[in-house]
């Protein structure tokens, strides 16, 4: 019995709470722990049956054996009624020793009810915690899915994050090549722009002196050379 009892109880103290604490996959832990329990409870109901049934017995070997004792009190009254001394001593030490082996069963008794009483605890242990999982299994479960879904968001949110501080760089870079293109179209403006026409007879002029100064320095070289 003894072997019993050491093997469950750490059933008895099992904490359904700090096992998921510790536990990396919820899910599955709650899954493997009921299927555990499960198997324990079969075993425990069992063994609390053998249990049952040795206390049943004791019980029952008390019984009797009290009974043996007020039926030999019974008779050793009515021998002595009947004036039989002698057979009343004989029922009498009879009950005796039906006494002294009484005590031995009662101490017996009270071990096997110490026994059952811890077995049917340690039964009921397991189908409260049992009855606990089932109904806390679909909510732990359902609570699991939405926190895989929340990392699936949150991925996706820094993936967002990313593409938006890309889509910024480009923004920045087509801006800068807008610049650059509006400042080569207003140089090629600049420089297709017609010439002011002042400025174009001024120099017609300016070629035409120089021309007139050139042809009197001839001049005078011819006359001075007899050419003329």
């Amino acid at each position: 019995m003894s072997g019993i009892l050491d093997r469950f109880t750490s059933i008895i103290k099992a904490n359904i709470n700090d096992l998921l604490d510790k536990a990396e996959d919820p899910e599955k832990m709650i899954d493997q722990y009921l299927r555990e329990l499960t198997e324990s409870l079969a075993e425990v109901r069992e063994a609390t049956a053998g249990v049952m049934a040795e206390e049943a017995r004791c019980k029952r070997a008390v019984d009797e054996s009290q009974a043996d004792i007020d039926r030999y009190g019974g008779l050793a009254r009515k021998a002595l009624e009947a004036g039989n001394e002698g057979d009343a001593r004989t029922f009498l030490a009879k009950k005796q020793q039906l006494e002294a082996h009484t005590e031995g069963l009662k101490i017996a008794y009270a071990a096997a009810q110490d026994n059952a009483t811890k077995m049917r605890q340690m039964h009921d242990k397991l189908v409260s915690d049992i009855e606990t999982l089932q109904g806390r299994r679909q909510a732990i479960k359902a609570k699991v899915a939405v926190a895989k879904t929340q990392d699936k968001v949150n991925d996706l949110t820094a993936a967002g994050d990313s593409a938006a501080s890309a889509i910024g760089a480009f923004n920045r870079m087509e801006a800068k090549a807008d610049e650059m293109l509006d400042r080569a179209n207003a140089m090629a403006e600049l420089s297709s722009r017609p010439a002011d026409p002042a400025a174009e007879l001024e120099k017609k002029y300016e070629e035409a002196g120089s021309t007139a100064a050139v042809d009197d320095e001839l001049s005078r070289m011819k006359a001075e050379m007899g050419l003329q």
